[in-house]
C-alpha cells in the first residue's frame, strides 16, 4: 500500500471481542439447548465422565462432543479435571430434573417453539409489531381458549420462576399481612414461595380455569392447599377477591404502559388502606442502558406479547400515579427485583 493510501488506516480504539461475543453467543445458547436435549447434564450427575463416555452416551462422535463440552465449560456449567467432566453447582442446581429449582422446563418450551424463535420470526415481529408465537390473538386470549397451550406455558413459567420465588419473600416483611392475591399467578409458584417463608400468610392464585388446574397440582405437591387456594377469573374483567397484598409476577412486562397503569389503578381501588402491592420483574437499570440480559428479554417480548421490560423508575412512577406511597425497588435474585408500594 502506498504512503497516501495508508495514511487513513488507523488502529481501532478497542479490540473486536464485543463483536465476536455477540456473533458467537447464539451458538452457545444452541449448544446448551442441544446438551439439554441429549441429556448431557443428568448423565454427568452421577460421577465424572471421560470424553469418550460422554460421546457414547449421546451417540455422537468425539469431535462434536468435545465442542459441546467446551461451550459448557466456558459457560461454567461443566468443569474439566484430569481428563474427566462433571457438573458445576449451577448446573446441578438448575439443570437436573430432581432439583427444586429445575430450569429445564423453560428450555423444553424453547425447543418446542424453536421454529418460531428464529431470526425470520424476530424480523417479522419487528416489522409488524405483533406476536409470532400467538399471532393476532395474543398470549392471554390464546390461553383462555386453548387449554393445553395454557397448561404448557404455565409449566414453563413455573420452571423459570422457582428460584426467584424462593428469594423475594425474604426481602420484604409480610408478617403483618393476611392474604396475598397472586394476580395472573400461573402455577402458584410465587404464592408457594411466600407461604413457605411466611407461615401466617394465606394466598389466592387468580388465573384462567385451565391454569388454575395446573396450580392445584403444584399446591397439592407442596401440601399447601389449606393455605393457598385458586380463584378462576380474568384480571381485566372480574373484580379482585379480598386481599391485603396484590402480587404481580411477570405480568406488567406482558403489556404496554397504558394497560399496566390500569392494573395499578385497579389494585389501588381494590386494596384497603395499608394494603401492599408488589410487582416482580426483571428490570432495566435507571437509564435503561442495560443489563444486556434484560435488553435481550425486552427483544424476546416482541415474539411473545405486546409488552416490554421496564426500569424500576418506570414501574415506581406507575404506582405513584395510581396513588401508592412509600414506593421502593429492591433487588432479590440475579436480575430480578420487586417494586413495592403501600395504599395510604
Amino acid at each position: 500500500m502506498n504512503r497516501n493510501g495508508s495514511a487513513g488506516v488507523k488502529r481501532p480504539r478497542s479490540d473486536d471481542r464485543a463483536l465476536w461475543d455477540i456473533v458467537m453467543g447464539i451458538y452457545g445458547y444452541q449448544a446448551v439447548l442441544l446438551c439439554h436435549e441429549l441429556k448431557l447434564f443428568p448423565f454427568l450427575a452421577g460421577e465424572p465422565r471421560t470424553l469418550q463416555e460422554i460421546a457414547d452416551a449421546m451417540n455422537i462422535a468425539s469431535r462434536p462432543a468435545r465442542a459441546l463440552l467446551q461451550v459448557c465449560v466456558a459457560l461454567k456449567l461443566v468443569q474439566a479435571q484430569q481428563g474427566c467432566y462433571s457438573l458445576t453447582a449451577v448446573a446441578a442446581d438448575y439443570l437436573l430434573e430432581d432439583s427444586p429449582v429445575y430450569f429445564g422446563g423453560f428450555l423444553d418450551y424453547t425447543l418446542a417453539h424453536r421454529a418460531v424463535l428464529s431470526y425470520d420470526a424476530l424480523k417479522s415481529a419487528v416489522l409488524t409489531d405483533s406476536s409470532q408465537v400467538y399471532g393476532s390473538a395474543g398470549l392471554y386470549e390464546s390461553h383462555e381458549e386453548r387449554k393445553e397451550l395454557a397448561r404448557a406455558f404455565t409449566r414453563m413459567m413455573h420452571s423459570h420462576s422457582v428460584a426467584p420465588a424462593l428469594a423475594w419473600p425474604k426481602q420484604i416483611d409480610l408478617s403483618g399481612h393476611r392474604t396475598m392475591l397472586d394476580i395472573g399467578g400461573g402455577s402458584g409458584v410465587h404464592s408457594i414461595g411466600a407461604a413457605l417463608c411466611w407461615p401466617g400468610l394465606q394466598a389466592i392464585v387468580l388465573d384462567f380455569p385451565s391454569v388454575c388446574e395446573v396450580a392445584e397440582e403444584y399446591l397439592a405437591r407442596h401440601d399447601l392447599r389449606n393455605r393457598i387456594r385458586t380463584h378462576t377469573g380474568n384480571m381485566w374483567q372480574d373484580p379482585f377477591p379480598p386481599a391485603d397484598v396484590h402480587f404481580y409476577a411477570d405480568i406488567f412486562h406482558d403489556f404496554p404502559p397504558g394497560k399496566c397503569r390500569y392494573l395499578a389503578g385497579k389494585s389501588f381501588a381494590s386494596l384497603e388502606s395499608g394494603g401492599l402491592v408488589i410487582i416482580h420483574e426483571m428490570l432495566y437499570n435507571s437509564d435503561k442502558t442495560g443489563p444486556f440480559t434484560v435488553a435481550g428479554y425486552d427483544v424476546s417480548m416482541l415474539l411473545w406479547t405486546e409488552g416490554q421490560q421496564f426500569s424500576g423508575g418506570e414501574l415506581s412512577a406507575m404506582l405513584a400515579e395510581a396513588g401508592f406511597v412509600d414506593i421502593a425497588v429492591t433487588a432479590t435474585l440475579g436480575y430480578w427485583h420487586i417494586v413495592t408500594g403501600i395504599k395510604p
